[in-house]
């Protein structure tokens, strides 16, 4: 399995490839797909990411361990 940064420049390289327009229909739909799928791919690595933070907040003197929650 590729780690996000893999799949990041992956991504980056297929989008780079059709900005230039040089591909055939064929060759942009194929580029198009993979570019979906590696940015889900990218998506769900940052959501399981996301899940694993946990924040330390201080009250009344102690530290306790919270789960970090996004806000949206």
């Amino acid at each position: 399995m590729k780690s996000f940064e893999e799949s990041i420049k992956e991504l980056e390289q297929t989008v780079q490839s059709l900005e230039k327009g040089d591909l055939t229909l064929e060759q942009a739909l194929e580029a198009f797909e993979k570019g979906i799928a590696l940015s889900k791919e990218c998506n769900e690595k940052l959501d399981l990411a996301e899940k694993k933070i946990n924040i330390l907040v201080g009250t009344e003197g102690e530290l306790k361990e919270e789960s970090f929650v996004a806000e949206e």
